[in-house]
């Protein structure tokens, strides 16, 4: 069986650690990770992945325009946002552009383990 890959962005080195410690805890994956939106895209387009792990608040692309390229270019990726600064206006636009679900930062890793559950995952 493939190992399931997932993609891990964000701009911080410290949060990108932890999210990749969690994901280690819940699933047996192969994880990459961008240290941002551009960076992310370029791999997205040149692989497949089957989750990406996606911060908002990013310098440059940030993570609205990374899930807006992502629903314009049709790149076929369950996308869990990963944001300390969710309100609720932010939760119903990553909705619409396609995010399966948010987890508040710092990651929860039941929370983690839940969402991936819930979206067969694991």
């Amino acid at each position: 069986m493939m190992k399931f890959s997932i993609l891990v962005c964000d701009d911080s080195a410290v949060a990108r650690k932890q999210v990749v410690r969690c994901l280690n805890e819940c699933i047996d994956a192969q994880i990459q990770q961008a240290t941002n939106g551009a960076h992310a895209l370029e791999l997205l387009r040149a692989q497949s992945f089957d989750l990406l792990c996606l911060d908002l608040t990013m310098p440059e692309v940030d993570g609205i325009q990374v899930l807006e390229t992502i629903k314009t270019e049709k790149i076929e990726c369950f996308v869990l946002v990963i944001s300390a600064d969710i309100q609720e206006k932010m939760k119903q636009r990553v909705a619409q552009l396609g995010a399966i679900d948010f987890i508040d930062k710092p990651i929860n890793k039941s929370n983690l383990n839940e969402i991936l559950h819930k979206f067969g995952i694991h």
